[in-house]
């Protein structure tokens, strides 16, 4: 049945422009960069970002957090039924959900990790953590990785790991920033070992050298990711490999920022200056791609069930492969694209998406 949908249906296209016109205020940036993309990748994209920016919303909204993800939980059950609510954003998702077979464990466990955000949630060790990353970062990737065509268990694991990575990025590079909001990510266990209780350091926030090694665990172990993901880019389309690779890079330097600046993220951001983020964006796309030596790795425990809906899907419907069209001048657009989303979609505070 999706083997036969056309690629661009007149009721899809007005959806997509009124998904456009709802973010054109608060979330400029994407919109711009979005325009950068192959079309058969950004518009399936901007719908998935429509839906996830009101989900966002309306969480912040509600009275109550456990009311407002039963809502939404609804609302995607009726997009996936093909009975999608009356708005522009979930019957552009209904359309994409069905057009690329998504399977729907993928974003129902983005909302969960809404929810966990929304319930100020905190996690023991960093099995726990990423297990909240694989929710609100590893889904992205995997939704990604199927809006480029591939849907092998290997690449879907490589791009979890990949959006588990940079969450992990964020959550070490935002330390402070989170603390003086209300928000703790950092493995409680890591800090009571480092001599930190946790609840007396929320209390007054402050740079120690013990916080500074909880903090560069945590860079440690996004770098392992990162090192992994490298086999799944390798195994993208080759329009997709330069921008992805790319992507990945200036995360990754963002950690040796954080390294740079003495593993101190309470007392500022760490910020990659913009002519090392140019240096670093040519360097990535003139790299020649290599095989990596870890593609048959086994997806992370808490990701397996995003890969395996992924598989589960791949075996049971017929799925029409999106090849991107992008010429290779318009890597750096695709790039900025996949920064902003990962800066607004997966870190931002529940409410603050789009601003």
């Amino acid at each position: 049945m999706h083997a036969s949908l056309p690629d661009r249906a007149p009721a899809a296209g007005a959806e997509l422009a009124a998904c456009r016109a709802a973010l054109r205020d608060g979330s400029g940036t994407f919109l711009a960069a979005s325009l950068l993309l192959s079309r058969r990748v950004r518009d399936p994209a901007t719908a998935l970002y429509a839906f996830c920016r009101m989900a966002d919303d309306e969480i912040d909204r509600a009275g109550g957090a456990v009311d407002a993800v039963a809502q939404l939980r609804d609302r995607l059950a009726r997009a996936y039924d093909g009975r999608p609510f009356p708005v522009a954003a979930d019957r552009a998702l209904a359309e994409v959900v069905a057009r690329f077979a998504i399977p729907r464990a993928l974003p129902e466990a983005l909302l969960e990790g809404f929810a966990w955000d929304a319930a100020g949630r905190r996690y023991e060790t960093l099995s726990d953590l990423i297990a909240y990353a694989t929710r609100v970062a590893g889904t992205v990737g995997a939704m990604m990785a199927i809006l480029m065509g591939r849907r092998e268990a290997d690449v879907v694991a490589r791009a979890c790991d990949l959006g588990i990575a940079m969450q992990l990025t964020n959550i070490a590079r935002d330390v402070g920033e989170d603390a003086r909001a209300g928000r703790l990510y950092l493995p409680l266990r890591w800090m009571r070992e480092a001599g930190i209780d946790p609840d007396a350091w929320m209390a007054e926030p402050s740079f120690s050298a013990a916080l500074g090694g909880v903090v560069q665990r945590l860079l440690s172990a996004a770098e392992s990711l990162y090192e992994r993901s490298d086999a799944g880019i390798a195994r993208l389309p080759r329009a997709c490999r330069p921008g992805i690779r790319a992507a990945r890079t200036l995360y990754a330097e963002i950690g040796r920022e954080v390294e740079r600046r003495g593993l101190d993220s309470v007392s500022a951001r760490a910020v990659v200056p913009a002519g090392r983020k140019v240096w670093l964006l040519a360097r990535s796309l003139g790299a020649p791609s290599r095989r990596e030596q870890q593609a048959g790795a086994p997806p992370l425990e808490q990701a397996r069930f995003l890969v395996e809906a992924v598989a589960v899907s791949s075996a049971t419907q017929t799925i029409r492969r999106t090849r991107s069209a992008t010429r290779w001048w318009d890597v750096a657009g695709r790039l900025m694209w996949l920064v902003d989303l990962f800066e607004r979609l997966e870190r931002e505070p529940v409410g603050r998406v789009g601003s």
